[in-house]
């Protein structure tokens, strides 16, 4: 499905950027994510234990909208929507990820880093990109630079993205929102740390309205 994102982009300004080592925690951290405000979040491919929480949540949090990230191969774009994601997300494209994603179901949020990806993608019909790894590719000052050259584009900026400086990157008229790890960090979820989890979505949700 070609674009088609913008409308989960725009459920929260941050999105929760989760590695999940055991499937048990998915639930749970939805509900803690969605008492502090935040209805969303991408899970990684970074486990083998990734597509079985995001069924858990597909069957059990129907309402709650999660999608499956770091998908690096247009395989991974299927088995996330065959997992029952709401949507899927790459750190960057590739010219057979783009053919994937017009068959796939879902939407797609590809990653860029560089103009040449942006024209790119919007030939293609891509309006949401993702920026990554952001803080490492030019950050706010790359958002500011492309922002009059690629007025259509919208932007959700992951990698490095911190407590500290997510308002600024919010700030930016381009950006519709932005991913980090911090909310749902891998030691609190080792340690089923719920509490902490909604303390640090509802301060994320404070601190960017």
């Amino acid at each position: 499905m070609v674009d088609g994102i913008a409308g989960y982009l725009g459920i929260s300004k941050v999105i929760p950027v989760v590695t999940l080592d055991d499937p048990a925690h998915a639930v749970p951290l939805a509900d803690a994510l969605q008492a502090g405000g935040i209805g969303i979040m991408e899970v990684t491919l970074r486990t083998a234990q990734a597509l079985a929480g995001i069924g858990r949540l597909a069957r059990e949090r129907p309402g709650f909208c999660v999608g499956g990230g770091t998908c690096l191969r247009a395989e991974d774009l299927q088995r996330v929507a065959d997992a029952g994601a709401a949507f899927a997300v790459s750190p960057g494209s590739t010219a057979a990820l783009v053919t994937a994603a017009g068959r796939l179901p879902i939407p797609w949020l590809p990653g860029v880093a560089t103009p040449s990806e942006m024209m790119d993608l919007e030939s293609e019909g891509y309006t949401c990109l993702k920026l990554f790894p952001a803080a490492h590719c030019g950050g706010i000052e790359l958002l500011r630079s492309v922002a009059p050259v690629f007025p259509a584009l919208r932007f959700c900026p992951t990698g490095g993205i911190s407590p500290g400086n997510a308002a600024s990157y919010l700030a930016q008229p381009n950006v519709a929102c932005v991913g980090g790890s911090w909310i749902a960090a891998a030691g609190l979820l080792r340690r089923s740390a719920w509490s902490d989890i909604t303390r640090n979505a509802a301060a994320a949700i404070a601190a960017t309205r």
